[in-house]
C-alpha cells in the first residue's frame, strides 16, 4: 500500500500521461508481430489485440432490430486477462429512445487498424524508488450514430462488471464512488479509478475528433458524459503486472503446427486464452482460471498441445495444482485474483491483495487424478517429465507455500479415496453414499447455474462417470509409483472403481412406458408452447434415460431430464459389464439420433436437456431456450460426446471385443448416432468455438440465435473448451 498523498501524485501522473496517448501512441516494438482478430456476433462485434507487452478484448454492442431492448443496449467493453481487469461503459440515446442509438468502431486513419496498443514503459511515467508496472491498453474510435449518454461505467474487475451484467443491475458503492471524472483540453473527458490495492489505476479517455463535438460532464446524482453524433477516440488502459502469453506456436505441439495456418481463428483465440502459468476458461466473462474447464479442454486438446517444460499442458497441470486446498485436497473452482480479490479482502477486514479460491464445487477434485495421468502415466514426455514436474514447489497460495506438486497432488487423491470409500464398501450402494452437492450450495458441477440440475443434490456425472474414472486414475498413477506412500491405492482404487462404475447407473435411471411417454411429450408441447414439429410417431417403444440427479425440486427423487451427460461416461470409462454397456449405449445412441423433444437432436446441434419427459410443469418452465443451462447447445458437450461415441467405437479393434461390437443391429445404430452427431457438428461450424447458443422458429425451420438475445447472461464468444474441435475430429469406421 501506499501513502495517500503519493496516491494522489500517483494518479495524477497517471492521467497526464495516458492523456498524452492520444496525441503520440508511445510503444517499444515487440520482437514479434502483434496478434489481431475480428470476431462477429450480433449485436456483439468482438476485437482482440495481443503483442509482447498485453493482451485485451474490446467488445462493442450495437443492438439489432429485433434485439431484446430490455437486456441489450449499446455498450464499449475492454477486458484484460491480466488481473481478470476490464472497463465497461454503457450508454443511451440521448432521446430516450431504445434502439435508436448505434455504435461501431472505425479503422484508425494514421494506421488503418481497429485497435492500437498503448504501452508507457516503466519509470517513465513515476517518480520515486518503485519499479511501477508499465501502463499498457488500447487506442480506438468508437462512432454514435447519434447523441448519446455514458450512463454507467464501471472500472477494475471483470467479476465485477458481470455480477453487475448478469446480476439485478447494481453496482458496488465502494468501486464506484472510487471513479474520477476531469474535464480536459480539445473536448476531451477522462475516467479513471483507483483499485482497492491503492497502487493500480484503470483509465478510460474519450477525445472528439473528425469535428465531433466536445465530450459535455454532466454532474448531477450520478455524473454522466453527453456525446454528440461523430467520431470518439478511446484510450483504455492500466499498470498492473502482464501475463505471460503463449503464442499459437508456443500452444501447439510439433506436429500440429499446421493448424495454425489452417485454422487461424481457432488457433488465435487459444493462443490469447493462454499463459505460461494457466489457460483461462473463455472470453469476456471467464476470462481466468477455472479449473474444470482448463482440465476438461485438455483431455479434449492434449493430442495437438506442447508438452514438457514451459508447455501449454504443463501450464493447466500446473494452475490446478498450485491452487489445491491443502486441508482438504479440495481443487479450485475459479480463482479470485486482482481488484475483487483486494476487495474481497477488505470485507474480511483484511488489507491484502492475496489472491484466492472458490472450492464449491464436488466435479473439479475428481479430474485432477484424471489429468494427470493422461500425461504422466500415458504419454512418453509425460512420464521422463513426472519427477521433475512433481517436485517443483507451489507458489501462488501463501498457504501452499514450501509443499510440492506431489504433496498436493496427494492431497486431492486421499480425499477422493476417503469420500468414495463408503460407497464402495460391502452393502454401502446406497444413496446417502453416493456424492451429494456440498452443504449450502445449490450447484457443485458443470451446470452450474440454478436450476442446472434441477435443483438435484447428487448429480448423474460425477457418481456414474467422473468418480470410477478418478478411481482408476488413482490407481493407474499408484502403479507408475507417484503415491510411493499409498502403494495400495493400485489394488483399492481398482477395487473401488469396479464397484462405482457398476453399481451407480441404477440410481439415475428413467424408464417411461410408451403410452406414458406420448402423453408426456404432449403436455410439454402445450406447457411451452414448443413451436416446432413434435415427432410423437418416432416413439416406437418405452423411453430410458438416466436423469440429471437425484433428489430434485418439487419432491422430486430423481430429476427426469434427459441429457447429454451420457458423454463423460462414453469418454472417461470402457466399461467390462457387457449386458450394462450394451445398454448404456443403445440409450445414448437413440437420444442422440432422434429428434427434440423426442430426444436431443436439432438441426442447430444436441440439445443438454429435454425436459419433456419430466412429468412437472416446473421442468417446462426452468428448461427453457432462454436458460443458461436449459435446451440450448454446448459446443464442449458436442466434442466430447463424439470422442465419447469414438472411443466406444474404436473399442471394437482391440482384442477384447465388447459385446456391442458383434451385435450387428446395435453397432449399426451407434454408427448411425456417431455419424449423424457429425453431421450436426458440421452443420454448425460458424458457431462451434462459442460457449453455448440457442434457436429460434422461423419459417418452418431452426435457427442459430445467440443466448444473450433473450437474458442477460450472453455467452462467451470464444471458450477454452469451445476450441477442442481442433483436436477432435471425424472418424472414418
Amino acid at each position: 500500500m501506499v501513502s495517500h498523498s503519493l496516491h494522489t501524485i500517483l494518479v495524477a501522473c497517471f492521467l497526464a500521461t495516458a492523456a498524452l496517448t492520444h496525441q503520440t501512441q508511445i510503444n517499444t516494438t515487440c520482437s514479434e508481430n502483434s496478434t489481431r482478430l475480428h470476431l462477429s456476433d450480433p449485436p456483439y462485434e468482438n476485437y482482440f489485440y495481443s503483442d509482447c507487452h498485453s493482451s485485451s478484448h474490446v467488445v462493442i454492442t450495437s443492438p439489432l432490430s429485433t434485439s431484446n431492448l430490455r437486456v441489450i443496449g449499446p455498450r464499449l467493453l475492454i477486458a484484460w486477462p491480466a488481473g481478470n481487469s476490464g472497463i465497461v461503459s454503457f450508454f443511451n440515446a440521448e432521446n430516450g429512445q431504445n434502439g435508436t442509438l448505434s455504435i461501431k468502431l472505425e479503422n484508425s486513419t494514421s494506421t488503418g487498424e481497429t485497435l492500437d496498443p498503448i504501452y508507457i514503459p516503466r519509470r517513465s511515467h513515476y517518480t520515486g524508488s518503485k519499479d511501477w508496472d508499465p501502463i499498457v491498453g488500447v487506442s480506438g474510435y468508437i462512432n454514435f450514430n447519434s447523441s448519446a449518454v455514458l450512463t454507467v461505467p464501471i472500472l477494475g474487475s471483470i467479476r465485477t462488471i458481470r455480477d453487475f451484467t448478469e446480476g439485478p443491475s447494481i453496482v458496488y458503492p465502494a468501486v464506484q464512488e472510487a471513479v474520477r471524472f476531469s474535464q480536459e483540453e480539445h473536448g476531451r473527458v477522462s475516467l479513471s479509478r483507483t483499485w482497492f490495492d491503492n497502487v493500480t489505476t484503470a483509465s478510460l479517455q474519450f477525445t472528439p475528433i473528425n469535428g465531433s463535438n466536445a465530450v459535455e460532464m454532466r454532474n448531477g446524482a450520478n455524473t454522466t458524459l453527453l456525446f454528440g453524433k461523430g467520431t470518439y477516440q478511446f484510450n483504455a488502459s492500466f499498470n498492473y503486472p502482464q501475463l505471460d502469453q503463449l503464442s499459437p506456436q508456443e500452444v501447439l505441439n510439433n506436429a500440429s503446427q499446421s493448424l495454425i495456418e489452417q485454422n487461424p481463428d481457432p488457433t488465435i483465440s487459444l493462443s490469447f486464452l493462454s499463459y505460461t502459468d494457466k489457460l483461462l476458461a473463455g472470453t469476456w466473462r471467464f476470462l481466468t482460471y477455472f479449473g474444470r474447464d482448463s482440465m476438461i479442454s485438455l483431455l479434449l486438446l492434449q493430442p495437438i498441445l506442447s508438452a514438457g517444460p514451459n508447455s501449454s499442458i504443463e501450464a493447466v497441470l500446473s494452475a490446478v495444482l498450485e491452487r489445491v486446498n491443502r486441508t482438504d485436497g479440495s481443487v479450485c473452482h475459479e480463482e479470485v485474483i486482482g481488484d475483487y480479490a483486494t476487495w474481497l479482502n477488505l470485507q474480511k477486514h483484511v488489507s491484502s491483495t492475496a489472491p484466492g479460491c472458490d472450492y464449491k464445487m464436488v466435479d473439479t477434485d475428481l479430474l485432477l487424478p484424471v489429468v494427470l495421468r493422461s500425461y504422466l502415466v500415458d504419454t512418453e514426455v509425460g512420464r521422463n517429465r513426472s519427477e521433475a514436474f512433481l517436485n517443483t514447489t507451489a507458489s501462488f497460495l501463501v498457504s501452499n507455500a514450501g509443499l510440492t506438486y506431489a504433496e498436493l497432488a496427494q492431497f486431492t487423491a486421499q480425499k477422493i479415496m476417503n469420500i468414495t470409500a463408503a460407497f464402495a464398501a460391502p452393502c454401502g450402494q446406497t444413496k446417502e453414499n453416493l456424492i451429494h452437492l456440498k452443504d449450502g450450495e445449490v450447484v457443485g458441477q458443470w451446470r452450474d447455474s440454478e436450476v442446472g440440475i434441477g435443483g438435484g443434490r447428487i448429480p448423474y456425472d460425477v457418481n456414474t462417470a467422473m468418480v470410477p474414472a478418478a478411481l482408476r486414475a488413482i490407481a493407474a498413477l499408484s502403479r507408475a509409483g507417484l503415491f510411493p506412500e499409498h502403494t495400495e491405492w493400485d489394488e483399492t482404487a481398482t477395487r473401488y472403481a469396479d464397484v462405482w462404475e457398476d453399481e451407480t447407473l441404477g440410481f439415475f435411471e428413467v424408464r417411461v412406458e410408451r403410452e406414458e411417454a406420448l402423453e408426456l411429450v404432449r403436455n410439454y408441447v402445450n406447457e411451452s408452447s414448443f413451436p416446432g414439429p413434435v415427432n410423437t410417431s418416432s416413439i416406437t417403444s418405452d423411453v430410458r434415460f438416466y436423469g440429471l440427479a437425484l433428489d430434485g425440486t418439487s419432491n422430486q427423487s430423481l430429476v427426469r431430464i434427459m441429457n447429454t451427460d451420457d458423454c463423460y461416461r462414453l469418454f472417461l470409462l470402457n466399461p467390462t459389464n457387457q449386458s450394462q454397456l450394451t445398454s448404456f449405449l443403445d440409450q445414448a445412441a437413440e437420444h442422440i439420433l432422434q429428434p427434440f423433444p423426442i430426444g436431443l437432436s436439432n438441426p442447430v446441434g444436441l440439445f443438454i436437456a429435454n425436459p419433456a419427459y419430466g412429468g412437472n410443469p416446473i421442468y417446462a418452465k426452468s428448461f427453457t431456450r432462454e436458460a443458461y443451462h436449459g435446451i440450448v447447445v454446448w459446443s464442449w458437450q458436442l466434442a466430447m460426446m463424439a470422442e465419447g461415441v469414438a472411443r466406444q467405437l474404436e473399442r471394437c479393434s482391440e482384442p477384447e471385443v465388447p459385446d456391442f461390437c458383434t451385435n450387428t443391429p446395435l453397432h449399426t445404430k451407434v454408427l448411425s448416432a456417431y455419424n449423424h452427431l457429425w453431421d450436426l457438428i458440421d452443420n454448425n461450424q460458424a458457431q462451434l468455438s462459442s460457449e453455448v447458443w440457442s434457436w429460434k422458429y422461423q419459417d418452418e425451420d431452426f435457427h442459430v440465435e445467440p443466448l444473450g438475445a433473450f437474458g442477460a447472461t450472453e455467452s462467451d464468444v470464444r471458450q477454452l473448451w469451445s476450441l477442442t474441435f481442433l483436436a477432435v475430429r471425424r472418424k472414418q469406421f
